[in-house]
């Protein structure tokens, strides 16, 4: 039987390791640059290491409720929730990470079995709108008007450049708004 319960603020009791703190399985020092460009050395990942892969994967979703988490970040976990039914079954998919994380003995969390994907997608859905208003309200009247008429616009531009919308808010504080 799937598990149901679906709160992403306020999980439940078997949830709760979705939402918490992390114990980071990463080395205190970071790897020697040199040793990243290397094509025949191997990293060797534990399944625990994978687990916790996948656990720290759906962290992201927490960043759709934070206003200060920038447009281009919420895209992209918003992208990697939504995608296409017939990639549910990839291997760092949202589906599988919560297949992961949810059964293995491994997770970081409590075991709280199957978890229907499509409720926590739904409990997303019914959230973005506010979560989104409150992030636009850092942000000029042009780029929320922006947003609203023509997402995809808005997207692609931060696809290609990141700093787009920074950048766009330097350029008219040094000019000035021609339109005004």
């Amino acid at each position: 039987m799937l598990h149901t319960s679906t709160s992403l603020v306020h999980p439940p009791a078997a949830l709760n390791g979705f939402m918490g703190a992390t114990q980071s399985v990463f080395p205190d020092q970071p790897p020697d640059p040199q040793s990243l460009d290397d094509p025949t050395e191997r990293f060797d990942w534990s399944e625990e290491d994978i687990v916790f892969l996948h656990w720290r994967l759906l962290q992201e979703i927490n960043q759709l409720s934070d206003p200060a988490t920038p447009l281009e970040d919420k895209f992209d976990t918003l992208r990697w929730v939504f995608t296409e039914r017939d990639k549910d079954q990839q291997p760092f998919s949202f589906v599988n990470c919560l297949r992961v994380v949810g059964c293995s003995p491994l997770s970081p969390i409590a075991y709280c079995g199957l978890v229907d994907a499509q409720d926590i997608r739904d409990h997303i859905r019914n959230k973005l709108k506010a979560w989104l208003s409150e992030s636009l309200e850092r942000y000029p009247q042009w780029v929320r008007d922006a947003i609203a008429s023509n997402p995809q616009w808005v997207e692609a531009r931060l696809a290609r450049n990141p700093q787009w919308i920074n950048e766009q808010l330097k350029q008219m504080s040094e000019q000035g708004d021609l339109f005004t």
